[in-house]
């Protein structure tokens, strides 16, 4: 796996997220408001758009998650899972933070 460094923790602002592109990769980092980091794939897979990182973070039974702001499906931030549709998911990438930097790897 290849770590790449995305922000500084400060601006990855909790309960938001933001859009950047790895090497080929559209992804959307989140903070959530227990200080946990996820990345899933940016692009919403029911209108091809790369919005989620706009989309609405919040839980569902415990399950951290992000509802898409186009059609507004809930993916699982931990497994990027739709959970309105089980058959739909998200890539999901590793992500950690190293200091005060955040950085998320590749295959």
């Amino acid at each position: 796996m290849n770590w790449h460094q995305i922000c500084d923790i400060d601006l990855l602002l909790p309960e938001y997220g933001v859009p950047v592109l790895v090497g080929d990769h559209p992804v959307a980092v989140f903070r959530t408001h227990d200080d946990q980091l996820f990345a899933v794939g940016n692009v919403d897979p029911y209108c091809g758009a790369g919005v989620i990182s706009r989309g609405i973070v919040g839980d569902r039974a415990g399950e951290p998650t992000v509802a898409s702001p186009m059609l507004k499906q809930v993916f699982s931030l931990r497994t990027g899972q739709c959970l309105d549709d089980p058959g739909t998911r998200l890539p999901v990438f590793p992500v950690r933070r190293r200091a005060a930097l955040v950085e998320v790897a590749l295959p």
